[in-house]
Parts: structure tokens; C-alpha cells; sequence
């Protein structure tokens, strides 16, 4: 409005001061013209930035869509990655199962061809193997059955020639190795690690060893299960018997 007055002025002042009308309606004509197409610009710049924004957000949804897209692929990628990592370690650890059943295959195969060589049935293999294991818990049983009667038997021997025959020599185990462990030197008596399960009997005779030199002879006067008592030989003494000496048959 204020353009149009300031327009009307124009001309008013135009006319007064004798311009010709014609040029003045070709200038007014030309200004609302200009007035016009200034506003069309005006409205399609408008409309330009509004179909701009329209597009930046249109564009700015698909961003967040293609977002939302690539990390549903993401944890999709890494799902499908952790299921194949698990086929790869069950094959590998099926492929080892196979390795294994084929070589137990083929062991009991070989097994199998052996018992058919010698001509005995699986069957019966496990038989006689069952009655090998019991044959030789039966031995073992009458081995140390035996042990103990031969010691017992050594025993009441060594007893029964306290009367019959004092003179007769007790004979000790050949691989007898024991120590002294005490020794009394004022009446002669020492004390061994070694008693009636190693072998040792009363009356025996040991030998005193220290470094591989004679040392005495004693003679055993009484025996406990891991423990036996002497006496030094009178003659026998070639040093004091010390505690560590070794003794021997």
C-alpha cells in the first residue's frame, strides 16, 4: 500500500511539473511489473526452500532407515558368524570322532583277525582272561601265604635249635641290609632298623660295616616286627660300633 501511495505521488508531482502522461504510465506500468515479478521470485525462492527442507527430511528419514537397516545387518552378520563358527567347530570335532571310531574300527579288526589266526573265539579269550586274573590272585595269596609260613617256619627252627643243636648257624637272608640305629658301648648292645619281616632271627649273625671296613660281628638276642637287638662278639671288635654303621649277612 505505502508502495503505491509513493507511486501516486510520483505521478501527481510528475504531472505538476509537465511530464508527459504517457511516459509516466510506461515507468508506473515498469514498476509494478518489477513489483510483481519480485514478488513471483519471493514465492518460488519459497517454495524452492520449502521443497528443500521437504527433501533434507525426507532424506534425513532415509538416513536413519538405511541406519536402522545396516545395524539389523550388523547383529544379523554376526548371529549368522557365530552359527557358523559353531558348524565349523562341530564338523572339526565330528571329523575327530570319525578319525577315532575308524582307528578303533581298525584296531578291533586287527584283534578280530588275530582270534580268528590262533582259532579262539572273542568269547572264550575273555573266559581264559578272567580266569588268568583269578589264577594269579590265587597265587599271589599262596605266595605271601608262603612267606609268612617260611618265616614262621624259620622262626620255630631257630626256636627248636636253642635245645637241639645251640651250635648250628642261623642262616639270615643274603640281601639283609640294615643300620644301627643305638648303640650301648659299656655292655656291648646295639639296636637295628631291621626286624622278623625283613628276615632277621634270633641268634644270627651280622657282620658291622662302616665305609666299606670291618668294623665287629654281632649276634641278634632278640627280634620285634621292624626292630632287632645284639650283642658284639667278643674277638670281633676291630673299633667302636657307631650309629650309622651298616650291617650284613
Amino acid at each position: 500500500m505505502l508502495r503505491i501511495l509513493l507511486i501516486v505521488a510520483i505521478v501527481a508531482g510528475l504531472a505538476t511539473a509537465g511530464i508527459n502522461l504517457v511516459t509516466v504510465r510506461e515507468k508506473l506500468v515498469t514498476t509494478m511489473n518489477d513489483r510483481d515479478q519480485n514478488a513471483k521470485d519471493r514465492d518460488d525462492e519459497r517454495a524452492q526452500k520449502d521443497k528443500a527442507k521437504k527433501e533434507l527430511t525426507a532424506t534425513k528419514g532415509e538416513l536413519d532407515t538405511t541406519k536402522t537397516s545396516l545395524t539389523q545387518t550388523t547383529a544379523q552378520l554376526a548371529t549368522e558368524k557365530a552359527k557358523a563358527d559353531e558348524q565349523t567347530r562341530r564338523a572339526t570335532e565330528l571329523a575327530a570322532n570319525l578319525d577315532r571310531t575308524r582307528r578303533e574300527k581298525d584296531t578291533a579288526q586287527q584283534q578280530l583277525n588275530a582270534y580268528s589266526i590262533i582259532g579262539i573265539p572273542p568269547e572264550k579269550i575273555r573266559t581264559l582272561l578272567s580266569e588268568l586274573k583269578t589264577s594269579r590272585s590265587e597265587r599271589d595269596a599262596f605266595l605271601t601265604e608262603n612267606k609268612i609260613l617260611i618265616k614262621k617256619i624259620n622262626k620255630l627252627d631257630t626256636e627248636l635249635s636253642k635245645y637241639i643243636g645251640p651250635d648250628k648257624p642261623v642262616i639270615l637272608p643274603s640281601s639283609l641290609r640294615g643300620t644301627v640305629v643305638a648303640v650301648d658301648p659299656k655292655f656291648d648292645f646295639v639296636v637295628l632298623d631291621i626286624g622278623e619281616e625283613k628276615g632277621v632271627l634270633e641268634r644270627g649273625q651280622l657282620l658291622v660295616n662302616r665305609n666299606g671296613r670291618l668294623i665287629a660281628k654281632i649276634q641278634i638276642t632278640s627280634v620285634e616286627r621292624n626292630r632287632s637287638y645284639g650283642n658284639v662278639l667278643p674277638g670281633w671288635r676291630n673299633n667302636e660300633v657307631q650309629e650309622g654303621d651298616q650291617v650284613l649277612p
